[in-house]
């Protein structure tokens, strides 16, 4: 009898650990998911480099509120902008170590990894946001983003940030002699260096968010970035001419890491990515707004000249720079670049 009694609590036991195991279906980003169909209770971190009225941090702002709304509250996200939590130098470390669940870099910034992340430095290649878009979202540009899952980190779309422009403090920028001898900041990455050096320049990585200081004092004579940059940065008040050229492109795109994606159950990474895509489809459309207004008030600033290059002369760089391809093909794929040049072709010379 006293046998029974006791393999009786023996199984009630064993019932109510298997219950009181069961009961909690919240997490914190980075710990083991539950297989329970309610929404996880979580913080996402997401971390960036530029201003609040950039399309990356708008893009940002729609990934939060759709994760929100929709989690109930459950999920809360927060944004660092502006380097305030991690800069270029820390931030990918700090998604590795699931520190930050999003960042969503510049994507040259990692051609140290991979030198396919060199194709928005490629000159000439997309004339608009809609070309790079196109090939960022084929098989291509899929595998590229995806090339980073052996560091534990999942890259899930590409966010436009536009054509790049150049500003200086030594004189306009017409012709490719125009840039004998000047020094400018890149994001980094052999091709931007290789693109520079062919112009007779010189090229320096410095992180965004010293760019306005570096400028200030001289460290360099220029840059490049979009108008979105440009303008919400104010770089312009530190330079005296700006060409635009639309020579190569900012593209971001947005990454994750393993251990922050793989703890989420089924209900609650379905609201996460819905927000993602979310904050796509804005972060796509602001920037071409955003660029737009951003050169408007550039112009009513009045701070620098702006010199806009015609077809021919823009023709003439081209040429110049048309080597760079053959030397990088090897490194970067044939693939890649055929990929690249199909996109720009199908949707190349549409409206910006």
């Amino acid at each position: 009898m006293k046998k029974k009694l006791f393999g009786l609590l023996t199984v009630l036991l064993v019932f109510v650990l298997a219950a009181c195991g069961g009961s909690s279906d919240s997490t914190s980003a980075g710990e083991e998911g539950t297989a329970s169909d309610e929404i996880q209770e979580l913080t996402i971190k997401f971390a960036h480099v530029v201003s609040e009225n950039t399309p990356k941090h708008q893009g940002g702002l729609a990934m939060k509120e759709y994760i929100e709304e929709h989690s109930g509250g459950k999920i809360k996200v927060e944004i660092y902008p502006n380097s305030s939590l991690f800069g270029d130098q820390d931030e990918y470390q700090n998604l590795v170590a699931n520190n930050i669940q999003f960042i969503a870099p510049d994507v040259t910034k990692f051609v140290g990894h991979n030198p396919q992340f060199n194709v928005p430095a490629l000159p000439f290649l997309f004339d608009n946001d809609e070309a790079a878009i196109a090939f960022w979202d084929g098989e291509k540009g899929k595998e590229i983003l995806n090339s980073l899952e052996s560091d534990g980190v999942i890259g899930l779309y590409m966010w436009p940030n536009g054509g790049k422009h150049i500003t200086n403090n030594e004189r306009p920028l017409v012709t490719p002699e125009d840039f004998n001898g000047l020094k400018f900041r890149t994001q980094g990455g052999q091709v931007l260096e290789e693109l520079y050096t062919t112009l007779g320049a010189g090229s320096e990585s410095i992180p965004f968010s010293e760019l306005y200081t570096a400028l200030d004092q001289g460290v360099v004579d220029g840059q490049e970035n979009t108008f979105s940059n440009i303008e919400s940065k104010k770089f312009d008040e530190v330079q005296d001419y700006m060409s635009v050229m639309n020579h190569t492109r900012v593209d971001y795109a947005i990454f994750t890491n393993t251990t922050f994606w793989n703890s989420m159950n089924d209900a609650t990474k379905e609201i996460v990515q819905a927000g993602v895509e979310e904050g796509t489809r804005v972060a796509r459309e602001e920037s071409q707004k955003l660029n737009a207004a951003a050169y408007e008030i550039i112009k009513e600033r009045g701070e620098t000249e702006i010199i806009e290059l015609t077809p021919e002369q823009i023709e003439v760089f081209r040429q110049v720079l048309e080597p760079i391809y053959e030397e990088f093909e090897s490194a970067i794929g044939a693939d890649i670049i055929e990929a690249a040049r199909a996109a720009n072709e199908e949707y190349g010379n549409a409206t910006e």
